[in-house]
C-alpha cells in the first residue's frame, strides 16, 4: 500500500459482519460515527432488502457496504477524492464486487449517469447523502446544491432520501416532492430523512 494512513472499520451486520473495510485517513473524508450507522440501519431494517442503495459523497463506502451486507440489491457509490476512491474499489473487491457499481467523479456532475442507470430498474432506491461540512474552504454552498440534486429524482424510483448534514443547519420541511419525516441529531453530525 502507499503512503497514505488507513483506519479500519467493522461491517454491523448481515452478510459481511464483522468483515473489516478501510478509510483513508485523509481531510476530506470522515467516517459515519458507528451510533449514527446503527440509528440509520435500525430506522431502515429489512426495508433496504432487494432494493438499491446509492451512497452519494461515499468516501470509501462504509454506508453502501452495510447497506448491501444487510441485502440492498445493488448499491451505487460516487466519489471525487482518489485515495478515498481507490478505498472504495477495494472494500468492493472485498465484498462483493458484482452487486457494486463505483463512478469516480464530482457527485454533481455524476449524479444524472446514476439517475439513467437506475431507469432501467424496477427496484426503489434509497439515496443516502453525506456532503461535505460547509464549514470547509469552498463548501460554502454544498447544502443548497445537494437540495438541488435532490430535486432531480423522479419519486416514483425513489424509497426514500436521508442527509447526513452538520446539526446546525436547519433543513427544510419539504424538498421537490418528498417531506421531511424524521430527524435526527448526533452532537455535530444529524441525519434527515425525506419520503
Amino acid at each position: 500500500m502507499n503512503r497514505e494512513k488507513y483506519f479500519k472499520t467493522k461491517i454491523i451486520a448481515g452478510k459481511f459482519k464483522g468483515k473489516f473495510i478501510e478509510i483513508p485517513n485523509i481531510e476530506t473524508t470522515r467516517s459515519s460515527k458507528a451510533i449514527l450507522k446503527e440509528s440509520l440501519f435500525n430506522t431502515l431494517q429489512f426495508d433496504i432488502i432487494d432494493k438499491n442503495f446509492i451512497e452519494v459523497f461515499a468516501g470509501s463506502g462504509s454506508i453502501g457496504l452495510e447497506a448491501l451486507s444487510r441485502g440492498a440489491k445493488q448499491c451505487y457509490f460516487i466519489e471525487n477524492n482518489r485515495v478515498a476512491f481507490n478505498s472504495l474499489e477495494r472494500n468492493i473487491r472485498k465484498l462483493d464486487s458484482n452487486r457494486c457499481y463505483a463512478i469516480f467523479g464530482d457527485s454533481f456532475e455524476k449524479f444524472d449517469t446514476i439517475l439513467n442507470l437506475l431507469k432501467s430498474s424496477r427496484e426503489k432506491s434509497y439515496f443516502y447523502f453525506d456532503p461535505p461540512f460547509s464549514i470547509r474552504n469552498g463548501m460554502e454552498d454544498i447544502y443548497n446544491r445537494t437540495i438541488s440534486l435532490i430535486e432531480t429524482i423522479n419519486k416514483k424510483s425513489c424509497e426514500m432520501i436521508i442527509i447526513e448534514h452538520m446539526t446546525k443547519l436547519d433543513m427544510p420541511d419539504i424538498i421537490a416532492e418528498f417531506n421531511k419525516i424524521k430527524e435526527k441529531k448526533f452532537g455535530r453530525s444529524s441525519m434527515t430523512y425525506y419520503k
